[in-house]
């Protein structure tokens, strides 16, 4: 099914690269650079492009572009919820999902990347199955591995394969059980040079937000090596999350489960993250 994965930076630089099957040349990206020489914002690329001899399937994640290159047609949203695997997988391995932790991390990806597909098709995609299988990097185990020339794969078979819910391992018991309920807000905002919003009040399906709540951010723009300089009063897209907080004032009291016996634990996790939060300078 998946021949070939390329990651790209927003640069249009292919860092990585993995054949499962053939190797197919990086000429192949050509098509996809046109069409994102051709999209405003690099979330407009088309996430499917047709070829010659080949479909290409995009996601953008982490300002990353996850490339995969297809000789058959297939679904493509299984495509692209594999893909969507891959860098949440990164995420959870190395704690973010970036260009610099992804070179720094090369041998533990290629092992992770062998491991999710076999031959072109997805094998283990779970979270649990894979650390039970390709240990999670650590200052200590790096400095081993070099000296002895170890290897972060580990010697037994992970046991959440042969379970009916792979994303457990088999025969876990918890002493206390937890039932967690999230509440995430997006934030969808156009900001001027003193970072006010131009309309004074961001109006939400459950209210109106004061604009003095706003998140209060400071930060430098650096440009990568080589990159165009950018005109005079750019526009910038910012990416936040704030754990922890509903910034509407949303708050829930109380949660109430039916059907068990038992008394679980319940909480609430709040997550306020960025939607199309641009500010212009």
């Amino acid at each position: 099914m998946i021949h070939s994965l390329f990651l790209i930076n927003v640069s249009g630089d292919i860092f990585l690269e993995k054949h499962w099957k053939s190797v197919i040349s990086r000429s192949v990206c050509d098509y996809f650079f046109e069409a994102k020489q051709k999209a405003v914002d690099p979330e407009n690329v088309p996430p499917v492009l047709q070829t010659p001899h080949h479909y290409l399937i995009t996601i953008f994640r982490g300002k990353l572009f996850f490339l995969s290159v297809i000789q058959t047609e297939v679904p493509p949203l299984f495509v692209i919820e594999f893909l969507h695997r891959v860098a949440d997988t990164f995420q959870d391995y190395f704690g973010e999902c970036s260009e610099s932790v992804i070179k720094d991390n090369v041998v533990t990806v290629y092992e992770l990347l062998e491991e999710m597909l076999d031959n072109g098709f997805p094998l283990a995609t779970e979270s649990n199955v894979l650390k039970e299988m390709i240990r999670p990097p650590t200052i200590l185990r790096s400095v081993v591995n070099t000296l002895t020339g170890g290897s972060n794969v580990g010697d037994m078979l992970p046991t959440g394969q042969l379970s009916n819910i792979p994303w457990r391992r088999a025969g876990v018991k918890y002493t206390n059980n937890e039932a967690y309920f999230d509440v995430i807000e997006e934030i969808d905002a156009i900001g001027n040079y003193t970072y006010e919003p131009t309309t004074k009040v961001l109006v939400w399906d459950i209210g109106k937000l004061n604009p003095q709540k706003l998140p209060n951010l400071r930060g430098s723009l650096s440009m990568h090596m080589g990159a165009p300089k950018p005109e005079e009063n750019p526009s910038l897209n910012i990416d936040l999350k704030i754990q922890q907080l509903a910034i509407s004032g949303l708050k829930v009291s109380r949660l109430d489960m039916y059907g068990e016996k038992y008394k679980p634990f319940k909480g609430v996790k709040y997550l306020t993250k960025a939607g199309k939060f641009q500010v212009r300078t």
